[in-house]
């Protein structure tokens, strides 16, 4: 046994070191609808960056306060977040592919309309709607995803998927630059653009026909697993407060306070909060196929604990040290941490629903933007009250109460088969 297990890790070891093999590895095997849905994340992850930083530009441009320019990046985040039940109960009824495509294109719709709006109302309920079609791509999306495929290939979907968005988050603002150049409202336009460009891709190449066969083989043609029954598990919990803790974190505070702490704890200029951010996704991007053939070989709870725990340390150094070295640190450390997380606790609750269950799914996708939504609030406060290292220090306990609930989970992954 011990002589097959070194075996095993020299084999991987070796094929390390030819990257381009390795890679192929990860992937080979998967569904097509994988790719497919990698390629709509990147098109709507590069439409969203483009957008994303003219959007309270844009609301002030009303003459309008900060805080309520604000409330126009904050409302899609509350939308989506209200509504993502009903899409969650609207997939198990209609099915993934119908919902996929319909709220993609709720938000390529009221992103144009957006880019046209002529007071600052207007633009507020438009971005309200886009996060009603954002709920249902996301959540459907995810029970797409963790339908198709077969049990030891989640952790890999996941960070297909998760790379998919990454890149195209990393590259869609490269892009913004020349068009906000020319004009803040051009960017909405873009951005519904890339929308229609990734609801096409959906539905031409999800076909229905396709979707049934790909259930069958993966074991999936099954009732969906009720809410009721998923929240009655350790696993399940240990994943929603994973991603809790994500949406706290890396879509709350890296985008709030962190620039905050940057230029006024740090004393640095701008830029250093585009390096800071450019490292964290590149060390995230470096471990994302790692992360995801461990929650395959290896099991799901490992690096879900080890993750949580290195985003935690991330967060204590930010509490300890306000100079350069321990910052970069931090966000190398954040990186790693969110790739381990993101691809496993994907992977848990693909295991827990047996790949269906949309309300679970959507339950899941809700705690990062209740993360997303009230991290922010909570470590501004703290901030206004006591200091930077009072937030991230109660980051750093949300990052470890994930860590709790992955050592009180069992291991959700049925060793079937050994991905190579």
């Amino acid at each position: 046994m011990r002589a097959a297990w070194v075996g095993g890790w020299i084999e991987r070891v070796t094929l390390m070191a030819r990257p381009r093999e390795w890679v192929a590895s990860t992937f080979r095997g998967l569904p097509r609808e994988v790719a497919v849905l990698t390629a709509v994340a990147f098109a709507v992850a590069v439409g969203f960056g483009i957008v994303f930083p003219v959007i309270a530009p844009f609301a002030k441009e009303f003459g309008v306060s900060t805080t309520a320019a604000a409330a126009v990046v904050s409302i899609f985040a509350l939308t989506r977040f209200v509504t993502s039940p009903i899409a969650g109960w609207l997939v198990d009824r209609t099915g993934e592919r119908l919902i996929l495509g319909t709220g993609i294109f709720i938000v390529g719709i009221s992103s144009a309309l957006a880019g046209l709006s002529q007071t600052y109302w207007q633009l507020l309920v438009l971005r309200g709607a886009g996060g009603v079609g954002s709920a249902m791509f996301t959540v459907a999306a995810y029970a797409l995803l963790l339908r198709v495929v077969l049990p030891e290939q989640r952790g890999r979907s996941a960070l297909a998927f998760q790379g998919g968005f990454l890149i195209g988050g990393v590259t869609g603002p490269l892009f913004g630059v020349p068009l906000v150049a020319i004009s803040t409202r051009l960017p909405f336009f873009v951005y519904a653009a890339t929308l229609l460009i990734a609801g096409s891709i959906g539905l031409v190449f999800l076909a229905k026909t396709t979707l049934q066969e790909r259930e069958e083989q993966a074991g999936t043609d099954i009732a969906p697993t009720p809410l009721s029954e998923a929240i009655r598990q350790r696993a399940y919990w240990a994943a929603v407060t994973n991603n809790l803790a994500t949406g706290w974190s890396l879509f709350g505070i890296r985008g709030s306070v962190l620039p905050l702490f940057v230029t006024e704890a740090m004393l640095l200029s701008e830029s250093w909060v585009s390096i800071g951010i450019f490292i964290s996704a590149l060390a995230q991007g470096l471990l994302l196929i790692p992360a995801g053939r461990s929650s395959d070989m290896r099991g799901r709870r490992p690096p879900m604990i080890i993750g949580s725990i290195v985003v935690a340390l991330a967060f204590v150094l930010l509490a300890g040290f306000d100079s350069i070295p321990p910052y970069i640190a931090a966000m190398v450390l954040f990186g790693f941490g969110s790739a381990l997380i993101g691809t496993s606790s994907t992977a848990v609750v693909g295991d827990v629903v047996h790949g269906r269950g949309g309300p679970a799914i959507a339950v899941y996708q809700m705690s990062s933007d209740l993360g997303a939504f009230a991290g922010p609030l909570i470590a501004g406060l703290l901030v206004d009250t006591f200091s930077f290292s009072w937030a991230f220090a109660a980051t750093a306990g949300v990052c470890l109460a994930g860590t709790i609930t992955a050592l009180a989970m069992p291991e959700t992954l049925e060793k079937k088969a050994t991905p190579r």
